[in-house]
């Protein structure tokens, strides 16, 4: 806990100013808080013993100094309610873009175990206390501090044996605060796994809904969804018996202390031990002392709240990134696209077998080169070694003799093109998925992209062009056009190093013609790996390797491999 206050006090750096003139004014604020009960002692105490014009004099001043100390309170609750609250917020922007940030530098093998439900909460949800605490948390106790401690000075001052009244029941409010305050951290925090659970059933939800309908499985979504839903309302629960008991508790405690003041009160009166104006002052004293107490009750509701969403927050920053640069990496330039895999194997962490065994491939520069072989074979694992979305669990893998994991991770990804089978989508205009490729390209660059993927035709049809909208996930595009699109992304890119990850394997025959065409246009002069599952769109492959479980078991041309009559014959015939 010392390490994460520790963290937590750090983005109070940026903010200093800001947050020295805040805590300035709610020491301002709580003083005259302090001043107004002397006050009203004075005015008991003085006035009945004074002659009328001289009393309604006093009074006049003391009420004048009074309203001055009001406007003096105001610009100060101004301050704290206005700009301290902007204060928290841009420190929760600070927040939320770090780890959003992040987010951007964790790996494959990270988002394989990960829901993305549960990444949206701690970034939204888990956060969203975070700005009251960071703002209220050292505002409220320094406010309760000086009230707290002005409170018994003055008190000390008028009496003495009501003062001793008054703090005796301290003691006791602070072990059942500590006491409660462990319980309430715990159940905060299970609320916050709770909202995260609930946030990925409901991403699974909407992301599948077409799904959904099309089994009429509403119900089943329901059912699943109450399950959940069941299980934040019982750590909801869980959460406010807690705080239940300690609301209750600590409005006992201040309510106790006024009665044992009260009757003590009374007691020395009755013995001459204390006047009326020193009981009526300690009186309104008391609740100067516990309107703090009362705040400090509210602050540590806040402070489990805010803290157990930082809790998380530091939990998913603290997470290091398993792929990132190495210390004096260097740009990958002038790329030719010669590939080299020496001696490679891989597995998945979670995994008990590995699913590459000592590779040994070359694959030259502008070579086109096809990967077959049965589901699980590893095709588009070897793929996905070449921009490092994973890195080899043994052997190294060499892009123009440079080993990639010597090489910063930007230029490795900046020289090498990638079109999926499953394509996606950002929301937004076609324009901006297509400069996607290279942000900041002219729109003369993106049209011509366009054409080159076969896609400025289609995209002329549609009712705003290059700006229509097309959706989540571009639901408003059929398949072969959002595959074209992401071929347009590509050759605005213009890598030297293309991969291809079965991306005609879901496209109907004419759209498959299409996309071929634009795929093999792209293709052209470039470093290019195939992942086929149909084979009939590699025959002309310069090379096919046959992977397996095994590794490569069998390399040539299609016709080399047809005359053999090994593994991919047999793929090639079943594939016809």
């Amino acid at each position: 806990m010392k390490d994460n206050l520790k963290r937590m006090i750090s983005y109070y750096k940026p903010y200093l100013g800001t947050f020295i003139l805040d805590m300035f004014f709610a020491i301002v604020a709580s003083a005259i808080a302090l001043v107004i009960p002397l006050a009203v002692r004075n005015i008991t105490a003085q006035i009945p013993d004074m002659t009328p014009e001289s009393g309604m004099h006093k009074i006049l001043v003391i009420g004048a100094v009074l309203i001055g100390l009001v406007l003096i309170q105001f610009v100060a609750n101004y301050y704290i309610s206005y700009v301290g609250h902007v204060m928290g917020a841009k420190m929760e922007y600070d927040m939320r873009a770090e780890i959003f940030s992040h987010y951007q530098k964790l790996s494959f093998s990270f988002y394989d175990d990960q829901k993305v439900g549960g990444l949206m909460s701690r970034i939204t949800s888990d956060l969203f206390e975070i700005t009251e605490l960071l703002h209220h948390g050292p505002e409220n106790i320094v406010i309760s501090l000086i009230k707290i401690i002005g409170a018994f000075v003055i008190l000390a001052g008028i009496n003495g044996y009501l003062t001793l009244a008054a703090f005796i029941m301290l003691p006791f409010m602070f072990i059942f605060a500590y006491i409660l305050n462990k319980r309430m951290r715990r159940a905060f925090k299970m609320n916050r796994v709770k909202i995260a659970e609930i946030n990925t059933q409901i991403e699974d939800n909407l992301s599948g809904i077409r799904v959904v309908k099309s089994f009429a499985n509403e119900e089943i979504e329901n059912e699943k969804f109450k399950v959940g839903n069941d299980g934040f309302l019982s750590a909801k629960r869980a959460s406010y018996l807690n705080m239940g008991i300690f609301h209750s508790g600590m409005t006992a405690f201040t309510l106790l202390i006024n009665i044992i003041v009260i009757v003590t009160g009374g007691v020395l009166m009755t013995k001459g031990l204390v006047q009326v104006p020193d009981f009526v002052a300690f009186l309104m004293y008391i609740n100067v002392f516990t309107e703090p107490v009362r705040t400090l009750i509210d602050f540590t509701e806040q402070f489990q709240n805010g803290y157990t969403g930082f809790e998380r927050f530091v939990e998913m920053i603290s997470i290091e990134p398993d792929i990132k640069d190495k210390d004096g990496a260097i740009p990958l330039t002038d790329v030719k696209g010669d590939i080299r895999f020496e001696d490679v194997s891989f597995k998945y962490k979670d995994g008990a077998h590995r699913v590459l065994r000592h590779i040994n491939l070359e694959v030259p520069a502008g070579s086109y080169v096809a990967l077959v072989g049965s589901s699980g074979g590893g095709k588009t694992t070897l793929c996905s070694l070449i921009p490092r979305f994973y890195d080899v669990t043994k052997g190294a893998v060499y892009i123009d003799g440079k080993d990639i994991r010597d090489v910063t991770l930007k230029s490795l990804r900046d020289n090498i093109g990638i079109v999926q089978q499953d394509v996606y989508m950002f929301a937004g205009t076609i324009m901006d998925n297509i400069s996607y490729g290279r942000p900041g390209a002219s729109e003369e660059e993106i049209i011509e992209a366009a054409k080159l993927a076969n896609a400025h035709d289609f995209i002329m049809e549609l009712p705003d062009g290059y700006n229509t909208d097309i959706g989540q996930r571009g639901v408003k595009l059929s398949g072969g056009q959002k595959q074209r699109i992401s071929i347009a992304r590509v050759f605005l890119k213009n890598p030297p190093i293309l991969i291809f990850d079965e991306a005609t394997s879901a496209l109907d025959n004419e759209s498959e013609n299409i996309v071929k065409e634009s795929l093999e246009r792209l293709a052209k002069d470039r470093t290019t790996l195939v992942i086929a599952h149909r084979l009939s769109t590699i025959r002309n492959a310069e090379r096919i390797l046959v992977l397996t479980e095994n590794g490569i078991e069998e390399s040539g041309t299609h016709d080399e491999l047809i005359n053999k009559g090994g593994i991919y014959a047999s793929l090639y015939k079943w594939n016809e």
